[in-house]
């Protein structure tokens, strides 16, 4: 056979041969990433709920927000246009943001707000991530109504680690306030006492039938068929609250929290903080005669003195698209106590990594850095110069929050800023304490002489040193359970306990085979978390307490990583449009 060696023939031939090739990587799983678009437009939008209408700061007038979808390894590029009066930040709950902090989003720590009018292009690369996320306003308590979630499907042609669901849904957990949130915070702020509460806890911004006032077109509904398994992501978006959630006559299968597979266990009842994320799968296999309708529910989990909102939020598992209705027949779960430490401390205890071979748990054996901090409230007195207003903490004196006896003061301007210019001079110091001023017995009868400090302190890491921090509740203002999120990092827990921390008895009995991996993870009331993580992300990542009022009181800090060696291991430099404060 002869073959004509003309050009016009060597081109296509040389062009079929390219595109079977192209075919085979794309077989193999190669050049599957992809760059993801979207368009967030901060605007006002008209909301009633509990027969009580407001105007709700929203993105692109949807409450909650819209889904972000993407894959590992996919670049997301996300513009956002400030509408509202308000300053406003995002910040992409979990995503590691691997060399781009600049969009990691905290108001004053990686970035100044977004003002009035004014835009910013958030642009980042999800890198060895997928699961479940989830998006945020990042200053004041604007996550109130800004909030949605972040979905990272795994690479094409990559299964999940169990079976395939019938269908996925997320869950979005929140607050519904008839008051405006930034009055509430301001007004807790001026006078020193605990904020008010919200009116309702939302299923994907909806009150259900359990409150007055509140319509059954306002209840989530969850369709199922049976012998169907569902995918259920769901997330706690709640300002304030812990929230435990079941469903009647139900039970689930735990497959991974805050984006992360898990060795998957069966439970009746999950717990999960703020900020926190949860993947579960549910069989639509319920048993109870005749009956269509289930109820999902979600009421918080208390551990502080403080008040809160004690009402029950509930939605509805639906069998055959039975058409809901407010009424006698459906069926409510049983929920644990307000107060069940126990099941919340046993439920954590399940939570291990999955450390196999395609999923492993790259624990730190050994640590270059350890740290102790003390976290918990903490009491000052009222302010002089006050008129004739006392403050409205125990006694007359001011709530406030510290970490180590440090209340953090967020600056004036972004901290990533002054850290890459090298201009940190009155904005911030690097003397962060390792460890506690003093010691005490953290847990037990605190001394006189714990008045924190305010400053704005940061701790400074070299480039991919391995970490072992220890956070310690106190008992100063009263023990209470601390959800803390640490923003740049996936952080493994290796060990939890009641009471003081104790070096030699503890630490031989760290999990350093198959921790779970998080980047949200609760401090026990009375009692302390250890996390160790590697700190290969160049840049300045804030590490606080998710429950908004704790972050507003000054329970945050900040870690300093230096850059490495060469551009792969360095921050690189800001984006043009990055916002000026």
């Amino acid at each position: 056979m002869l073959l004509c060696s003309c050009p016009a023939v060597k081109y296509w031939l040389i062009v079929i041969l390219l595109m079977a090739i192209q075919y085979l990587d794309l077989a193999a799983g190669k050049h599957e990433s992809t760059t993801r678009h979207y368009k967030f437009n901060v605007k006002l939008k008209n909301v009633t709920r509990l027969c009580h209408s407001k105007r709700l700061i929203t993105v692109n007038g949807q409450y909650p927000g819209p889904t972000i979808f993407a894959r590992e390894g996919d670049r997301v590029i996300i513009k956002l246009v400030n509408h509202v009066k308000d300053n406003v930040t995002i910040h992409w709950h979990g995503v590691r943001q691997l060399r781009s902090g600049w969009a990691d989003g905290p108001g004053y720590v990686t970035q100044c707000p977004i003002q009035t009018g004014k835009s910013y292009v958030y642009n980042f690369t999800i890198t060895g991530q997928r699961g479940t996320l989830w998006w945020h306003a990042h200053i004041s308590w604007l996550r109130v109504s800004v909030y949605g979630a972040f979905i990272i499907y795994p690479k094409l042609h990559v299964p999940y680690p169990f079976p395939k669901p019938h269908k996925e849904v997320p869950i979005l957990l929140g607050e519904w306030w008839n008051a405006n949130t930034e009055k509430v915070i301001q007004q807790a702020l001026q006078t020193g006492g605990g904020p008010n509460v919200s009116d309702a806890y939302t299923i994907n911004g909806l009150p259900g039938p359990l409150y007055n006032c509140s319509s059954a077109n306002k209840t989530f509904v969850l369709k199922v068929h049976p012998g169907k398994t569902y995918l259920l992501r769901i997330i706690n978006a709640a300002l304030n609250d812990e929230l435990f959630l079941a469903i009647a006559n139900h039970s689930f299968t735990i497959v991974e929290v805050d984006a992360v597979y898990v060795k998957p266990f069966r439970t009746d009842t999950l717990v999960i903080a703020p900020g926190q994320t949860t993947n579960v799968l549910l069989t639509a296999n319920a048993t109870a005669g005749g009956n269509k309708q289930f109820v999902i529910a979600a009421r918080p989990f208390v551990t502080g003195s403080g008040t809160f909102d004690n009402s029950t939020v509930a939605g509805i598992v639906s069998y055959n698209n039975h058409k809901f209705k407010n009424s006698s027949t459906i069926i409510l779960p049983k929920l644990p106590s307000l107060n069940d430490t126990n099941f919340a401390a046993n439920f954590s205890a399940k939570l291990k990594s999955l450390a196999n071979s395609q999923f492993p748990a790259l624990v730190p054996q050994k640590v270059d850095r350890k740290f102790l901090f003390t976290i918990g409230l903490g009491l000052n007195p009222c302010p002089v110069g006050v008129g004739n207003t006392t403050c409205q903490g125990p006694n007359g004196t001011k709530f406030t929050a510290s970490v180590n006896n440090i209340s953090f003061v967020l600056p004036s301007t972004a901290l990533l800023q002054s850290h890459y210019f090298s201009q940190i001079k009155g904005v911030y110091k690097t003397n962060f304490p390792d460890n506690p001023p003093f010691l005490f017995n953290y847990t037990g009868t605190p001394p006189n002489n714990t008045k924190p400090m305010n400053g704005t302190r940061v701790k400074v890491l070299p480039f991919n040193a391995t970490v072992q921090l220890v956070l310690q509740d106190t008992s100063i203002a009263g023990t209470e359970s601390h959800p803390f999120h640490l923003h740049g990092f996936n952080f493994f827990v290796v060990g939890q306990g009641v009471g003081n921390y104790n070096k030699s008895k503890d630490t031989p009995n760290f999990n350093l085979i198959d921790p779970v991996e998080r980047n949200t993870a609760g401090v026990p009331k009375g009692g302390w978390m250890a996390v160790r993580f590697r700190a290969d992300n160049p840049g300045v990542w804030f590490m606080h307490c998710h429950l908004e009022i704790h972050t507003s009181w000054g329970l945050k800090m900040a870690w300093i990583v230096k850059n490495g060696k060469g551009p792969l291991q360095s921050l690189p430099p800001p984006p043009s449009d990055l916002p000026p404060c």
